[in-house]
């Protein structure tokens, strides 16, 4: 009787040594669009100027999450379809935790702070509008996981870009690269509002949790 009781102990012991472990192990989320970095990686120190002409710096994306994407005014179809996406989802985006939504502009020559601030007052007064030189603008691209290039001359230029996301934590380390899914050969790559709205709200539990 006595060894059974020992037994029994040991297995307890065992079980709840497994529990521990299973609870300290990473979550795995099931993502739908998104890529999650095996570990949060450091932003490269920037100084940009916001659509009200304040600087905006590693500083402004301590404390709340933040949602990046790039693009400029004069897009004529990714950006204005996914700042409307942005729009629509941002309730819903906001539920978890504070989170803000940052336009990156990389047209500097023609996205004053002006244009900046219309813009973003179109699709949503609270989501904030960010530029630089191209000096400044390169190093953050490239540490947010994002690329552009200008093409043509003239001054109906167009600029290439990353149409894709980046979720930064409260302690402005990025998290997730998010990507948008062709749904067909010849249209626009998009994310839907409900992968969209899955992934960051999964991110964003597992951090909090």
């Amino acid at each position: 009787m006595k060894l059974t009781w020992i037994i029994a102990a040991v297995l307890m012991v065992a079980a709840g040594v497994y529990a521990s472990i299973q609870l300290a192990q990473p979550k795995n989320l099931a993502l739908q669009t998104s890529f999650e970095y095996p570990a949060p990686l450091p932003l490269a120190p920037f100084s940009l100027t916001d659509q009200r002409g304040n600087s905006f710096s590693n500083t402004d994306l301590l404390g709340k999450w933040s949602l990046f994407f790039i693009g400029y005014t004069s897009c004529p179809d990714v950006c204005p379809t996914t700042m409307g996406k942005l729009s629509s989802a941002y309730p819903k985006l906001t539920d978890k935790a504070e989170l803000q939504v940052i336009f990156l502009s990389v047209d500097p020559q023609r996205d004053s702070t002006e244009t900046l601030e219309n813009y973003i007052k179109f699709f949503n007064p609270e989501f904030i509008a960010v530029t630089g030189e191209h000096s400044q603008l390169f190093p953050v691209t490239r540490s947010l996981g994002f690329v552009y290039a200008m093409v043509g001359n003239g001054p109906d230029y167009q600029v290439d870009h990353s149409a894709s996301f980046a979720l930064v934590s409260p302690q402005g380390e990025k998290i997730a690269i998010i990507k948008p899914k062709s749904s067909s050969p010849g249209k626009l790559p998009q994310i839907k509002n409900s992968d969209l709205i899955h992934d960051v709200n999964a991110i964003i539990d597992k951090y909090s949790g």
